[in-house]
């Protein structure tokens, strides 16, 4: 068992809530261990662990416990969640888990204005303690419905993300 912060107990829990149960739709995606759809296995996803990342791993049976392992050093250490405000930390963790770290660490690069070139670093992170907590929120859920707009698969899944955007805004709100 790990170390888990307080914040990051918090941000798994909301995280959770966007990510729930097993699925597997054949129209996703993430459900195929090749990561395109017709691709590799359908094993699908489970609280948002899926098959395209861990090809590997019996995703259906997996237990809520592991997957908070999974996040914590998969995800929350790796990100750097802990190095960025909080507000911040949750808006770029819960985005990478849903589309990708470089895609995260981007919009975050977006958000702050500095070159997007998926690196996480001394000017980034200079960038965010300068820029405007709301500003940085507010430009980085720009990016993320500009990003889920541009994917093919916006038809069949937008509304759930558009749903995910406006919680998160909403979590950005009491986060600040």
């Amino acid at each position: 068992m790990s170390d888990y912060t307080p914040q990051f107990l918090t941000y798994f829990e909301r995280l959770i809530g966007h990510e729930g149960n097993f699925t597997n739709d054949r129209r996703d995606p993430g459900n195929w261990t090749g990561g395109r759809v017709g691709v590799g296995r359908l094993l699908g996803t489970k609280f948002g662990i899926a098959a395209n990342t861990y090809p590997f791993l019996d995703i259906e049976h997996l237990e809520l416990e592991d997957a908070k392992e999974i996040y914590w050093t998969d995800w929350w250490l790796k990100i750097g969640a802990e190095l960025l405000p909080a507000a911040v930390s949750y808006q770029m963790w819960q985005f990478a888990v849903n589309a990708g770290m470089d895609t995260a660490k981007k919009a975050l690069q977006y958000a702050v204005g500095v070159a997007q070139d998926g690196k996480v670093g001394p000017i980034t992170l200079g960038a965010v303690a300068r820029t405007e907590l709301n500003d940085t929120l507010l430009r980085f859920n720009a990016f993320v419905l500009d990003h889920y707009t541009s994917l093919s698969t916006w038809p069949t899944f937008g509304r759930g993300w558009a749903r995910r955007v406006a919680q998160n805004l909403r979590y950005a709100a009491v986060d600040n």
